[in-house]
């Protein structure tokens, strides 16, 4: 493709042990993305970049594997290369605000102590990126854990992490196509 118009990035961590977690569900929607497009990624930007054409827009899809607190890295050199401006950036990440399994799409906003949405806006500059919130819940009564580990974790049986990376994809794809007061409409 050569020039893209836009940048879809999926936030997570990199190593076995978050593969399926649910703050990996950003890399599982980029995932969803690719595979349904049949796009194969290279190493680049210190992550897992490749391009795909969704209608008639080329898009550059990017999985950072810098870990979750350094996506700003990542995100930041393969933005500034390709010369997109923040409005043109949809950011799909994990979301303990939403419930499991919710999909919402934002139009900038807080940074709500996701250090993966902070790394993003200090190398923007801004934090008014264009963003697909992936509910995955807080824990539930009587579990322990603290957030961190909470997100670290996997998904519980009932929940269907392939189902809500499949629509965050699909949100991240009407953002770029349809535009953010259409997704807005559908993922409120």
């Amino acid at each position: 493709m050569g020039s893209v118009d836009a940048l879809i990035v999926g936030l997570g961590n990199p190593g076995g042990k978050y593969a399926r977690t649910r703050h990996n569900i950003g890399w599982m929607a980029v995932d969803a993305l690719l595979a349904e497009h049949e796009a194969k990624t290279k190493s680049k930007y210190h992550g897992r970049y490749a391009e795909v054409q969704l209608g008639e827009i080329p898009v550059a899809v990017l999985a950072p594997e810098t870990f979750m607190n350094d996506s700003g890295r990542s995100v930041g050199a393969c933005a500034r290369d390709l010369r997109l401006p923040i409005d043109e950036i949809v950011v799909i990440y994990d979301d303990i605000e939403l419930n499991p399994g919710v999909v919402r799409a934002r139009e900038g906003g807080g940074l709500k102590g996701h250090n993966g949405l902070r790394s993003m806006a200090e190398a923007f500059g801004s934090p008014d990126f264009l963003r697909v919130r992936c509910g995955v819940g807080r824990p539930g009564k009587g579990d322990r854990r603290d957030i961190a580990a909470y997100v670290l974790s996997g998904f519980e049986p009932e929940e269907d992490p392939d189902a809500l990376a499949r629509e965050a994809a699909s949100c991240a794809e009407a953002i770029i196509l349809e535009g953010i007061d259409a997704a807005l409409k559908r993922w409120p």
